[in-house]
């Protein structure tokens, strides 16, 4: 693969020990935190499904918002270049993954449901049409694989 190449470290530590390690199942918690350079610790832990804690952000739920989070940002990039000013980018993403009978599973597809409001009538067409583009460009969505889609909704102030 040809062109730059760009490194993200990020550290996460365990902080589930709740004094017996992993001596059963049940026995520890799944919580931990994920930092990276001088940003604030993200809470982390798995899905309630998991026996994670719920007020802690899980991987799953982490993978669907670097989704829609890359879209946007690839949108917001294409429509300032072509001359569609977008006023306001709201996205209720949804990712749906299917666990295997051992434990395992995958993510089968996200669906990005953005509602985007624009300056100007004029521009309905092409902001709905640049979804298309800004999926082109998206880092994240390029790097899994599972369909991403799209059920975009323009408004004009």
């Amino acid at each position: 693969m040809t062109g730059t190449v760009h490194r993200y470290e990020v550290t996460v530590v365990w902080t589930g020990n709740q004094g017996e390690g992993t001596s059963g199942y049940g026995a520890y918690a799944r919580d931990h935190e994920v930092t990276a350079d001088s940003r604030p610790p993200l809470k982390g832990s798995s899905d309630r499904a998991f026996r994670g804690s719920a007020d802690r952000w899980d991987p799953e739920r982490l993978l669907v918002a670097a989704l829609s989070q890359c879209h946007m940002l690839s949108y917001l990039h294409v429509c300032a270049e072509a001359g569609v000013v977008v006023v306001d980018y709201v996205d209720e993403a949804e990712g749906e993954m299917h666990q295997t009978p051992d434990g395992g599973g995958q993510f089968t597809e996200v669906t990005l449901r953005p509602r985007v409001t624009i300056s100007e009538e004029s521009m309905k067409e092409a902001a709905r049409e640049l979804h298309a583009r800004a999926h082109q460009l998206c880092f994240i969505a390029n790097s899994v694989n599972f369909p991403v889609l799209h059920e975009p909704r323009i408004a004009v102030t």
